[in-house]
């Protein structure tokens, strides 16, 4: 499948004319490349010069100090996506979005998997009482073998094996697991490019610095993607190449970031798009809630996925929405509505208005809709006043 889609867009390179150089590159200066390799692609001088470039190399595994082991049993998530074996037994180090997925997979791959996660809960950016069905599920599925408020302090290959020393609650103790998984974060891939030679600017975190454009502070470099920072997502990125590019061309007028959905694919999915009711807390930010409860969904229950909820939030003055959070099936299919609803600055009335097919899950939306107005048909909530 891999071989497929990118051999299909090595094919679309071709007949757009968009030269594809296989090398190993570093910014002269701003406006050339040094090329190193031995691909044919690469011409003769080992250089280019360019007008415009856009720096698109993503982001690293950012591995801590304690998991820097020269091992094969030790992975990143770039390790474990290539699936080199299916292990005996994985630690999984982190419970943000991607030890989770990766977790789960291995997991259903026939791994007994272990996720240790330092803070008291799983996916930090989410709010809790959307999280809590995931962690139940979780939980049972890895046989208790999630450890909160539990940090990895040292590991040890032994040739055989990794032991891990946890430090938790209670007591600190030894386990043994065929391999381990650091997944605890992610940092910009901005070293070795050459950016010194140019008026590039990055932050002390090594993000490249962009202005709404994707402009950096060397006219003829723009950055796009993890590489400049915000959420990593891919999605994310292809938004930003397209402002890049229509900036190249003279034809991108400055704008906001439009709203930015999330999505976790995990069983349940949760994706996110706009303010959280966490972040709400935080900022001190006065919201409505609507919530719809996927256990009044028949197509929930057809499915055998009544645990979902599907909540908007809302400010109380002008009945804007201001943010999305849905679990369950197929979650991540349905975020793309509430992304579009935020970035027309719709308010929740627009949403209740709007019919939704039925029976389907989008209909959740409409419901909670519905809900804000207290005129949800499948349950009872009073009006509001």
């Amino acid at each position: 499948m891999i071989q497929r889609l990118t051999g299909g867009l090595g094919q679309l390179a071709k007949r757009r004319k968009v030269r594809v150089l296989r090398a190993h590159a570093t910014l002269a200066d701003s406006r050339t490349l040094d090329l190193q390799g031995d691909d044919p692609s690469i011409p003769a001088d080992k250089r280019l010069t360019f007008e415009h470039a856009i720096v698109a190399t993503g982001s690293k595994a950012d591995l801590p100090a304690v998991f820097r082991l020269d091992s094969p049993r030790v992975w990143t998530s770039a390790t474990a996506l290539q699936l080199p074996e299916i292990p005996d037994s994985l630690l999984v180090v982190g419970g943000g979005y991607i030890g989770l997925e990766l977790g789960t997979v291995y997991a259903r791959l026939g791994s007994q998997v272990t996720v240790v996660e330092m803070a008291d809960g799983l996916l930090p950016e989410v709010d809790r009482d959307l999280v809590r069905p995931l962690q139940r599920r979780l939980s049972k599925e890895l046989d208790n073998r999630l450890l909160l408020k539990t940090r990895v302090v040292s590991l040890k290959d032994t040739e055989t094996a990794i032991v891990a020393t946890f430090e938790g609650p209670d007591r600190t103790a030894e386990r043994r697991f065929s391999n381990v998984l650091v997944a605890t974060g992610r940092c910009p891939a901005s070293d070795g490019l050459g950016l010194e030679t140019t008026g590039v600017q990055r932050d002390v975190r090594g993000f490249i610095v962009c202005g709404r454009q994707q402009r950096t502070a060397e006219p003829t470099i723009l950055a796009i993607g993890d590489v400049a920072g915000g959420p990593m997502l891919a999605h994310k990125a292809t938004h930003q190449a397209k402002i890049a590019v229509d900036a190249i061309l003279g034809e991108s007028p400055e704008a906001e970031m439009p709203a930015v959905p999330a999505v976790v694919f995990t069983d349940p999915e949760i994706a996110y798009v706009g303010m959280t009711q966490q972040q709400a807390r935080e900022t001190g930010r006065q919201v409505e809630v609507a919530a719809y409860p996927w256990l009044a969904s028949g197509r929930a229950h057809a499915m055998g996925q009544p645990e979902g909820l599907t909540r908007w939030l809302v400010d109380p003055r002008t009945e804007r929405l201001l943010g999305c959070v849905i679990v369950g099936a197929g979650a991540g299919e349905l975020i793309g509505e509430a992304a579009l609803a935020l970035e027309k600055s719709c308010t929740i009335g627009d949403i209740r208005c709007t019919i939704h097919p039925h029976p389907t899950l989008s209909e959740t939306l409409m419901n909670a809709a519905d809900v804000y107005f207290g005129s949800a048909i499948e349950i009872y909530k009073p009006k509001r006043r």
